[in-house]
């Protein structure tokens, strides 16, 4: 006996079935993706915080120290070349904060702040479109004397006159 699977009401089925299961898995699978883009960003950012608070305990609270802070953060190198890309698309100086506290000199007190705020990260999917504002990344480390005396050490220390650490 022989049967005849070629049924005329099926045909183009499959096809059907076929694209609703691609969409589907296909959506899903750029949706890893995104979000697999978002976690790096956001741990980028939050690498890049610490990066700068780490440079910026042993740097001056001046302009240029601000400035050079900013660049860590940013590219990765307090002195960028020119045309140097941020480390993290989007990110730029005017996204990185600096804040110093009793750094009128060096101080056992002295605490520097690094935080990056408003970065937008962008969806790279056309369906999502659009941009998300991510949270502020903030991260704070107390000064670092780097080999000079601080100059808040108790009085009738002989090496408190803040001048470097004689070997």
């Amino acid at each position: 006996m022989k049967r005849n699977f070629d049924n005329k009401n099926e045909r183009g089925a499959a096809l059907v079935e076929f694209a609703i299961v691609a969409t589907i898995f296909i959506s899903v699978m750029f949706g890893v993706i995104e979000f697999g883009r978002l976690f790096w960003t956001h741990n980028a950012l939050r690498d890049a915080a610490r990066r700068g608070v780490r440079y910026a305990a042993v740097r001056k609270n001046d302009s240029a120290g601000i400035t050079a802070v900013k660049n860590v953060v940013v590219y990765g190198d307090p002195n960028p070349a020119a045309g140097a890309q941020p480390t993290v698309p989007g990110l730029t100086t005017s996204n990185v904060n600096v804040e110093y506290v009793n750094y009128n000199g060096l101080q056992l007190s002295a605490r520097s702040t690094v935080s990056i705020t408003n970065y937008q990260f962008t969806f790279s999917i056309p369906l999502l479109g659009g941009t998300m504002t991510l949270p502020a990344y903030r991260t704070s480390l107390p000064g670092e004397s780097a080999g000079y005396v601080p100059c808040d050490v108790p009085a009738g220390n002989p090496l408190a006159s803040c001048n470097i650490i004689p070997n």
